[in-house]
């Protein structure tokens, strides 16, 4: 009897082991399956429906992690509608994982730039029209060390007046053209040394050159120039700055040496063969290459800084050509109705494709003699693949839509809701189209958000791509210092000749490539800038049944959301550090090289993420 009472006992507990682990196996169905499935065009709608609850839920399904507050926000991290915190965990899929907060995206943190220091007189007496020319070099000088990871900043007799060896120096009895070079040492010296440059030395070649690498390290332990540069740039940390000007002082020829290399022995520096990258366009360089600036130069000085600066940014502009040999890629992944909206990519790919204008046509950089001049009638190629290709040798332009701006294109209707969106578009389709090629099909929607966010902000990234977002009405509010030269602002023509009016119906249609896609209708894309309108509209409406919608598009396409906050905050954030820079440098120097365009303008977004 008692051992029937033990067995009917055991088969008692046997049972509810059983029914809790078939409660256990239900739950990791439902719950855990889902999550493991990669999303794309091919996964059923049931087990969409399933996914879509999971990020709101994953942290309360999980008892062992404890309750967390956000992250304190960080300094000017807001923009436009815009904000974002700099962590090294930025890779991650999601962003409100780190930041507890779904409008805030995950950016890099900054690197720290590299200063490099050029010296400008602002004791010399000048004319309004030279100033006005000396100002333009120097600001393309700025632009083009900030397109390259560096921290340009001018120095004036204000820092030389800092250094306690000024007075000594006034004192001295010699040459007034070494008290002159001197004089920039003491600027130099006056910040703790680094890289100093003259303002028409500029970097011409790839980010990844192997000497402005290395110049961005910002590491010099020895006083260094440049083997045929001249006083063109050095670098070098202070202690030995001070120690040379100290030799320049006691050398006792100082009254016939014009500058600060002749006063003091070869040995105080490195002399480094190799620099590629550099341009420099001295006196002599420009007498020998660019005779027709060298002549203007003598009858109106001012003219003539004006020719060689427009001189300059061609050669940058030219040389940027150069390094994207097969064009510029404007990605356009949804071809049939998204014209308009890629429409401010292509007017920026169309104006870098360009020719820009220069005194010297067909000319190349001095450190170049061997480039390739840019011939309007053979233009760069502007291409619009739906697909993003890896390739250093073609430059990347792509437009990030909302979520939202998308889904109403592509259904080309403007009564989309929230249940055409759960049963009749694929989960992040965006970010499928765009690396299908490079990803292949087998890749979650996190991985590619991965992807993407490594296309955008990695290492050398900038340099080869940039990501725009459906907001921008310009092309970019600050394209000169994105690239680092003075971008053209119109189109220009090609230079073939064209069947003369009347008789257009002669003249050749152009040539259409398969690969970019096929060409809309007329009467379709005349349809298209009605609905980005109300797509637009949406984005600021706050009417209730416009925040459903559109936060239905959000969640139900977390990743291509994720790589549009993303991509809107790394542009934002990139504007507003060199804007904050830009403010401070106005103070010094006169304000010489400062922008003054007016084409900066804040809060220029549409879409206004709300407080959660």
């Amino acid at each position: 009897m008692a051992q029937a009472i033990q067995l009917r006992i055991g088969h008692r507990r046997i049972s509810i082991l059983f029914i809790g682990l078939g409660v256990f196996a239900l739950f990791t169905l439902f719950f855990a399956l889902p999550s493991a499935i990669p999303a794309g065009p091919s996964l059923s709608k049931s087990l969409a429906d399933h996914k879509l609850s999971l990020p709101k839920y994953t942290d309360k399904l999980n008892p062992f992690r404890p309750a967390s507050h956000k992250p304190l926000e960080q300094k000017n991290s807001n923009y436009g509608g815009s904000s974002w915190y700099s962590n090294w965990n930025w890779r991650s899929p999601f962003s409100s994982s780190t930041t507890m907060d779904e409008s805030r995206s995950l950016l890099p943190p900054l690197q720290d730039r590299t200063p490099i220091y050029c010296y400008y007189d602002t004791t010399i007496e000048r004319d309004a029209a030279t100033k006005e020319a000396d100002s333009a070099l120097l600001l393309t000088w700025r632009r083009a060390w900030w397109a390259q990871g560096f921290k340009p900043i001018i120095l004036s007799a204000g820092e030389a007046m800092n250094n306690p060896l000024y007075h000594e120096i006034q004192g001295a009895e010699m040459n007034p053209t070494l008290k002159k070079d001197v004089m920039k040492w003491l600027a130099w010296d006056n910040m703790g040394g680094g890289l100093l440059a003259d303002y028409k030395l500029l970097p011409m070649g790839s980010r990844q050159e192997h000497l402005l690498s290395f110049l961005r390290r910002g590491e010099f332990p020895e006083l260094t120039r440049w083997e045929d540069l001249g006083s063109g740039l050095f670098a070098g940390p202070q202690p030995k700055i001070a120690k040379t000007m100290a030799e320049a002082l006691q050398n006792r020829q100082k009254k016939s040496a014009k500058d600060l290399i002749s006063a003091v022995s070869s040995d105080s520096f490195r002399v480094d063969p190799s620099h590629e990258a550099l341009a420099y366009y001295d006196r002599k360089t420009i007498e020998k290459l660019y005779p027709k600036i060298a002549e203007g130069n003598t009858a109106n000085r001012a003219q003539s800084l004006q020719s060689l600066n427009v001189l300059i940014n061609y050669h940058l502009h030219n040389t940027w050509q150069d390094l994207f040999s097969k064009g510029i890629a404007v990605l356009k992944p949804f071809p049939t109705h998204t014209t308009t909206l890629i429409e401010p990519a292509v007017e920026l790919a169309k104006r870098l494709a360009t020719c820009h204008d220069s005194p010297i046509p067909a000319s190349c950089p001095p450190n170049l003699p061997k480039c390739t001049p840019c011939v309007s009638s053979y233009p760069m190629k502007i291409s619009t693949p739906a697909r993003y290709r890896n390739k250093t040798d073609i430059y990347t332009i792509g437009t990030v839509p909302h979520p939202y701006t998308l889904r109403l294109l592509d259904a080309f209707r403007s009564d989309i809701d929230v249940a055409y969106i759960r049963r009749e578009t694929p989960r992040d389709y965006w970010l499928y189209r765009v690396f299908q090629e490079v990803l292949g099909t087998g890749i979650t929607a996190s991985g590619r958000v991965v992807t993407f966010k490594d296309t955008v902000a990695a290492e050398y990234a900038t340099s080869r791509s940039l990501w725009l977002t459906d907001e921008e009405d310009a092309p970019l509010q600050d394209a000169d210092w994105w690239f680092g030269f003075a971008v053209p602002n119109d189109v220009v023509d090609d230079g073939k000749s064209e069947t003369p009016v009347p008789g257009p119906e002669r003249r050749p249609k152009p040539i259409h490539d398969p690969a970019d896609g096929p060409i809309p209708p007329d009467n379709e894309l005349a349809q298209e800038p009605e609905l980005l309108t109300k797509a637009r509209q949406v984005g600021k409406s706050k009417l209730e049944s416009d925040i459903r919608v559109r936060e239905a598009a959000e969640a139900w396409n977390l990743a291509d959301t994720e790589a549009w906050r993303f991509a809107r905050a790394f542009l934002a954030r990139s504007r507003v550090k060199r804007q904050e820079w830009e403010k401070d440098e106005s103070k010094y120097a006169g304000g010489a090289g400062r922008d003054t365009s007016d084409e900066r303008q804040s809060g220029r977004t549409r879409w206004k993420d709300n407080e959660k």
